[in-house]
């Protein structure tokens, strides 16, 4: 199912809490990005080259070690007036010192709604979803491909259900890529599971390209900016 499809390019996670994003970053000189108050990550999303909707990540900052991140998703297919297809999705991070504090989510999907969330409890994160009730590490991360210490993950959470999944990240190398209508290299991964993601992050961290194909239809992520 699509539905299904679409809940594999929505997650991300990693090994170890000393590393949890960009902040603490350890020790790869090329991960020095640390999300900003007011940055903002938009992409355009594609199905065979034509417009299919957007995936935005936003980010604001209430003081020293806070962080926020909102992301919002919203995936349509029709013809003309008619919708035959539509997916949404929302979720919030609450960060304190590179170490996930709370986590939320919801999606809709042709009218079905799953939702999950998660906190932090000492070092493990309660986990209540749709698809998975219980404790988990507290290295495991949200749904959000923005944190680029997911190319060492090895499972995943999803913010639609709080379902876990098992992956192998596979490095491919450097790639020159079009991003914010410029071309930049950038570090390319595969995102290994039940479906193949590949995604693409530039020497900083950033996050600027995702890509996947399913049922024979290509679905593509371009970046709207660089930021």
């Amino acid at each position: 199912m699509i539905f299904r499809i679409l809940s594999l390019i929505l997650l991300a996670t990693l090994v170890g809490r000393t590393a949890m994003f960009a902040d603490t970053a350890d020790g790869a000189d090329r991960e020095t990005w640390r999300p900003a108050d007011g940055d903002e990550i938009r992409f355009d999303v594609l199905r065979q080259g034509k417009p299919f909707g957007h995936h935005t990540v936003s980010f604001s900052r209430k003081g020293d070690g806070e962080l926020d991140v909102a992301v919002d998703v919203e995936l349509r297919a029709g013809l003309g007036p008619l919708t035959l297809f539509r997916y949404e999705l929302e979720s919030s991070e609450h960060w304190r010192d590179g170490e996930l504090i709370e986590v939320t989510g919801e999606v809709k999907e042709d009218g079905e709604r799953e939702s999950m969330q998660a906190e932090r409890e000492g070092d493990q994160l309660h986990v209540e979803g749709d698809a998975f009730t219980g404790e988990v590490p507290g290295s495991l991360l949200p749904a959000s491909h923005w944190n680029v210490t997911q190319t060492r993950a090895s499972q995943l959470i999803s913010t639609e259900n709080g379902e876990l999944i098992e992956v192998e990240v596979n490095d491919l190398g450097r790639e020159t890529i079009l991003a914010g209508g410029q071309e930049i290299e950038a570090n390319k991964y595969l995102l290994d599971s039940d479906i193949d993601v590949t995604l693409w992050y530039d020497d900083a961290g950033r996050w600027v390209k995702l890509a996947f194909e399913a049922r024979g239809q290509s679905i593509e992520y371009v970046l709207a900016e660089l930021y």
